[in-house]
């Protein structure tokens, strides 16, 4: 499964506002909505992602 479709889902299960979730995880309020129109992100981005998701759902 895609990083962005992992957040996505994230974002539907936990109703965080997009650039909220985007503040989180690398102080980037614009990254769901830059995701949605195609940005692509290098792998240490990606990784960043999959750590902060993974804390996340870790504390719940």
């Amino acid at each position: 499964m895609s990083v962005h479709r992992k957040i996505e889902k994230y974002l539907r299960r936990t109703q965080m506002p997009a650039t909220k979730f985007g503040r989180l995880a690398l102080g980037d309020p614009r990254l769901v909505l830059d995701l949605r129109n195609g940005r692509e992100l290098r792998p240490p981005t990606v990784a960043r992602l999959e750590a902060f998701l993974a804390a996340q759902d870790a504390g719940q």
